[in-house]
């Protein structure tokens, strides 16, 4: 149990290490593409510098005409400007926005990849029964911590099944229906304790409860997967 509790804990604690390396990478790749993209835009004065070396340029350029359209040009750059001042802020919002989701997606990933990986240690180990309560007079059995209501055949069929374990026996179909109607095991059909068995794990409704709590072993016949410490039949 120490192995197994050191070899978890080990397991979160790189899962962890893989989370925060994962949000540092992309946090550094979006801001390097953040960096690349604010240089590549041009300088919001850029235009304005650019009319001004053009009419620097053309001496020419003095009459009235002229210094109007500078007038003009300089108001187009002006209000360029604050169009790229606007676009940097926005360009800025969904940056971050992009860095919220990439993260929040990997943190999801690794979780949903952690909980594949618990599913898979629990359908490996099966369940663990610490206790396995039958009430025959109320239909009813307890399960652990889990409370199932029955049929009066299913109860009576996990009775049976119950007793032969607690008695370290393996029962057949044909062995099953014998007890539960009183007749010889050679008088009763394979096909009739196989119903029971399958009616018995409808009603317990739990797919993993079921297939794990009663046992198929394979040209012996059915059986109970738990102590038969655990087990009390009232």
């Amino acid at each position: 149990m120490p192995g197994r509790i050191s070899f978890v804990t080990e397991s979160l604690r790189r899962g962890n290490r893989a989370v925060l390396w994962g949000v540092v990478a992309i946090a550094a790749i979006l801001a390097l593409a953040a960096a690349g993209l604010f240089v590549a835009l041009p300088d919001a004065g850029a235009f304005n510098a650019r009319v001004e070396q053009i009419f620097v340029a053309n001496n020419a350029l003095t009459g009235a005409t002229e210094i109007r359209l500078l007038e003009v040009l300089a108001q187009s750059g002006t209000a360029f400007a604050e169009v790229l001042s606007s676009y940097r802020v926005i360009i800025f919002i969904l940056l971050l926005f992009a860095t919220a989701l990439m993260v929040a997606a990997l943190v999801l990933l690794v979780t949903l990849i952690g909980m594949n990986r618990r599913m898979s240690e629990i359908h490996r180990a099966g369940i663990e029964v610490q206790s396995l309560r039958i009430l025959r007079g109320e239909n009813a059995v307890l399960l652990n911590d889990m409370a199932f209501t029955l049929t009066p055949a299913a109860i009576e069929t996990l009775a049976v099944l119950a007793e032969a374990r607690m008695d370290d026996e393996i029962l057949s179909g044909a062995e099953i229906e014998a007890v539960i109607s009183g007749r010889a095991a050679a008088d009763c059909d394979e096909a009739a304790g196989a119903t029971r068995i399958k009616r018995l794990r409808d009603g317990l409704g739990n797919q993993l409860v079921a297939e794990l709590l009663v046992r198929n072993i394979s040209r012996k016949g059915y059986t109970l997967a738990v102590s038969k410490e655990a087990i009390r039949v009232d």
